[in-house]
């Protein structure tokens, strides 16, 4: 039978999620590519702990429907939590969504109508692409560097526009793919560009609290907290990497005006995020346990990412290159322009090694010299052997 499906399921970066969702859990395959944490660091005992004591009250409304805007008491838990942080909340207005990814595409059907124009860092999280094609925009990627978004390029491309990109799409505090994090000179910059164009930020952080030196806190300060009067900021976060992906709890902070039209597309979509979620989530903040189980995971990440440094430095041949990242989850290897990550691939896969591909991160899917390597979920016992056979698969490929 031939089905009249609609365009929204032609999205050319879906495939590459359905396929990198896969490669995440084959049990049998040593993997780079998950980008999630590994299901042995999760705080089992303390959510156990907090369900058990919760009053029958609170157990009852766990089972049912909640505001759209999200779990009142948990709304004023995040409210703090990000006033701690510096984020400007008196201004602005909380939306509690199921997952970051959520917020991204109820920002998307917001202000995006088919062939408007989107710009997004390149490479790209492979997530917001996806959804960015489904409600058909027009992607432009604008390369990174060291230090984040290149200014220049930034410059030249709205230049070159005829009409006014929707908004600017980034993720500056420790980059998916490129594990990189924003110089505080270069966000400053990003706003001034920004400035009076009418280009919404979209500020993706999903990563902040997953920095490994308390001396570098300071440089995950969201670019929201800035206090750039002329430029729209719309700031999205998630428990995915600080609790766990499995609770599908995220959350965006913007204007009045554009928060009650979010509100609205998220009646649409769901009614509201899980009641359950929202109130262990809530418990867990009120107290107490986050900021221990943070200083949990930042140690932990940081013994992972020193692991496959090593192991990097060890055994991949000299044409390789990349930047040892700060926080995070992720190391982005660039590969000499005379050879392929998808070549790589079907070597390594072969062998029992698969990482995601450099193209699945680009908006045209094309470039194709880089690849993602994620170093939060795998076993650690398996990192050195997975960093080893990827290595000579790589120097295999050069050779050929």
């Amino acid at each position: 039978m031939e089905y009249l499906f609609s365009h929204m399921v032609n999205s050319m970066h879906a495939e590459d999620v359905k396929l990198l969702m896969k490669q995440s859990s084959g049990k049998s395959m040593i993997s780079f590519a998950g980008g999630m944490p590994n299901n042995d660091i999760f705080p089992l005992k303390q959510i156990d702990d907090i369900y058990n004591t919760l009053p029958d009250n609170l157990k009852k409304l766990c089972f049912q429907y909640g505001p759209t805007s999200g779990y009142p008491p948990f709304v004023n838990t995040i409210n703090e939590y990000l006033k701690k942080k510096g984020l400007p909340v008196a201004d602005n207005r909380l939306l509690i969504t199921t997952g970051s990814l959520q917020a991204i595409s109820i920002i998307t059907q917001e202000f995006v109508n088919k062939g408007d124009i989107i710009l997004t860092e390149n490479p790209c999280f492979v997530g917001a692409l996806t959804v960015f094609e489904t409600y058909g925009a027009e992607i432009h990627g604008i390369p990174v560097d060291k230090d984040g978004i290149d200014i220049d390029a930034l410059k030249q491309k709205i230049a070159g526009l005829k009409q006014t990109p929707k908004f600017l799409y980034v993720t500056p505090n420790y980059h998916n793919p490129a594990g990189i994090i924003y110089s505080p000179e270069r966000k400053k910059a990003l706003l001034e560009v920004l400035s009076g164009t009418g280009i919404i930020l979209l500020e993706d952080d999903a990563y902040s609290e997953l920095y490994f030196n308390e001396d570098e806190k300071h440089l995950t300060k969201p670019m929201i907290s800035y206090e750039a009067k002329s430029v729209e900021i719309i700031y999205t976060g998630s428990f995915s990497k600080i609790l766990g992906p499995g609770f599908r709890l995220g959350y965006m902070l913007s204007s009045p005006e554009i928060n009650e039209k979010a509100e609205s597309v998220k009646q649409a979509l769901d009614a509201c995020t899980s009641s359950f979620m929202q109130i262990l989530a809530n418990e867990f903040m009120v107290q107490g346990k986050l900021y221990p189980y943070l200083e949990f995971l930042r140690k932990e990440y940081a013994e992972r990412k020193d692991m496959i440094q090593k192991y990097l430095v060890k055994y991949m041949p000299k044409e390789i290159t990349w930047n040892e990242p700060k926080g995070g989850f992720y190391i982005w290897l660039k590969l000499p322009e005379n050879i392929k990550s998808t070549d790589v691939f079907k070597e390594s896969v072969k062998k029992g090694v698969v990482f995601v591909t450099g193209r699945t991160f680009d908006p045209m899917g094309r470039k194709d010299d880089c690849l993602r390597l994620s170093f939060s979920n795998m076993p650690k016992e398996s990192i050195e052997e997975g960093v080893r056979i990827l290595s000579e698969t790589i120097k295999k490929v050069l050779i050929h």
